[in-house]
Formats: C-alpha cells, sequence, structure tokens
C-alpha cells in the first residue's frame, strides 16, 4: 500500500538563500506526517501564488500540502479555498490543519 502524496509549497521571497536546504527537509518531513513527498511549487509572487496553489491542488487532487512555516501564507494561515481541498502540514512548529469539510462552516 503505499503513501498518500504531499505536495511541498514555498515562497522563495521568504525562504530566500535557504530554499536549497529546506526542499529536502520537506521531503523528510511529509514521510514524518505519513505522506509521500511529490514534487516543490516554489513561487516567486505572493500575490498570485495562493491562487496558483489552489488551482494546482484542485488539479492535482494531492490530499495534502507541506510548508516550511506558516510565514509562506499571506496573513500566516492557510487559505480556507485550500483547506477546502487538503490538508495543510507544517513544518515548524509541527502542526496540522485538517481539511474542512464541505457544510462544516
Amino acid at each position: 500500500m503505499s503513501l498518500p502524496k504531499v505536495l511541498g509549497y514555498l515562497r522563495r521571497d521568504i525562504a530566500g538563500i535557504r530554499q536549497q536546504a529546506i526542499e529536502p527537509l520537506m521531503r523528510s518531513a511529509a514521510g514524518d506526517f505519513g505522506y509521500s513527498y511529490t514534487k516543490t511549487m516554489a513561487v516567486s509572487d505572493p500575490f498570485a501564488s495562493e491562487r496558483a496553489l489552489i488551482a494546482l491542488v484542485a488539479n492535482s487532487g494531492v490530499p495534502a500540502v507541506i510548508v516550511p512555516s506558516l510565514k509562506h501564507f499571506e496573513g500566516g494561515r492557510p487559505p480556507e479555498a485550500l483547506m477546502r481541498l487538503a490538508d495543510v502540514l507544517v513544518m515548524e512548529p509541527r502542526a496540522r490543519f485538517t481539511r474542512i469539510e464541505a457544510g462544516s462552516l
């Protein structure tokens, strides 16, 4: 039985020169959370990035997204539209935001 897949997401403006070091850490953390890491979506435009992430998750059907920290989301929290599609895993501090089920709000 294979593990569910997780997509890595980070903003280059926040990761900076640490990006190359962060990606292997996300891969390792994904396994700790019980997921198989697929790839990283590294974005430069903080205004369009969350919409692009939501579209990618919707189209690919991955059940989870992993981020280095909540700083990689505008306002320091996962967008509600993303939470309707996937769990969000956070490396630092370690946290899991569970998908919002339809009709639960």
